[in-house]
């Protein structure tokens, strides 16, 4: 790992209380950057996301982690902005695309190192035991369950709506967090974030991307309960802010729901619940105790 000296907090570039990240489509984001078999993942962060929360909060040369890293999005983006980065990630299948977007990115000329882990980042104590204090910024999202929209296709245009599923679950093994009710799923990911935080260096900070979601058609505040969980062991939250899944054009909102998102608007406006598809991700900037930064909260 590069090593380089710490810069001063008031180096760091403020982000706005909006951010728009949604611009462009997820998959425009992704083409070219990424290997094509990262689609297979259903729940991905987007690129934009990761991009300016690691502009914003770190320098070239620092250390970002991401525990949960999926595809690896998050060490991609931080390699192409000269940072190091070591991501975790409990399934084999993704631990390798993740390998795979490492490789891609460093044929594209990203100058940064990384590394991907195949493992639970429930362990990270010990896992990257020779890591601790010296992460500028660890930045993740936690899983929504085992399913979640993937792709979809029509299995034909007159019979409303039997479509053809794929690329919609996160894994087949129900030890996967994804599997698990959401105390347990709070439970793990508590474990996360105490990992995270040992890792961190003294002026470090734990940047959480999440949404509210539905069980059952019943809205779940998620992005309150990571909140809660967080505080319960030691994080302080100093800013939530809004990073936009929809795009802005012309003063209007430009929608990236997902077909399954607009059907179940649908239908839950059609039970007379006021639902409303989701155009933007809460992203949760935490510091460490007394040592947290100042910030603002929208």
């Amino acid at each position: 790992m590069t090593s380089v000296p710490e810069q001063p907090d008031s180096a760091r570039r403020a982000l706005p209380s909006v951010l728009t990240t949604g611009q462009h489509p997820s998959r425009v984001q992704r083409k070219g950057r990424y290997v094509p078999e990262s689609t297979r993942h259903p729940g991905k962060m987007l690129p934009a996301i990761a991009a300016q929360v690691i502009q914003a909060y770190t320098h070239p040369g620092d250390l970002v982690i991401d525990p949960m890293c999926g595809i690896g999005t998050t060490l991609v983006e931080a390699i192409h902005q000269d940072r190091d980065a070591i991501g975790v990630e409990y399934e084999p299948d993704f631990a390798r695309l993740t390998a795979a977007n490492i490789a891609h990115a460093r044929a594209q000329g990203a100058t940064g190192n990384a590394e991907v882990l195949c493992h639970d980042a429930r362990h990270l104590d010990t896992l990257l035991h020779d890591r601790r204090g010296r992460a500028a910024l660890v930045l993740t999202s936690p899983p929504y369950g085992s399913y979640t929209h993937g792709h979809v296709r029509p299995q034909d245009p007159g019979c409303g709506a039997k479509v053809t599923k794929w690329n919609h679950r996160y894994s087949t093994d129900k030890t996967n967090l994804a599997h698990r009710g959401m105390k347990e799923l709070m439970e793990g990911f508590a474990r996360i974030l105490a990992g995270s935080s040992m890792l961190l260096r003294p002026e470090g900070i734990v940047a959480v991307t999440v949404r509210p979601i539905r069980i059952k058609g019943e809205l779940l505040d998620l992005p309150g309960l990571v909140i809660d969980t967080a505080e319960q062991i030691g994080l302080v939250l100093t800013d939530r802010l809004a990073a936009l899944l929809c795009g802005l054009r012309d003063g209007r909102i430009i929608t990236r729901a997902s077909f399954f998102q607009m059907l179940e608007t649908r239908r839950l406006r059609q039970n007379g619940i006021p639902a409303c598809a989701t155009a933007h991700e809460d992203l949760l900037i935490f510091g460490q105790g007394t040592e947290a930064l100042g910030g603002h909260t929208c």
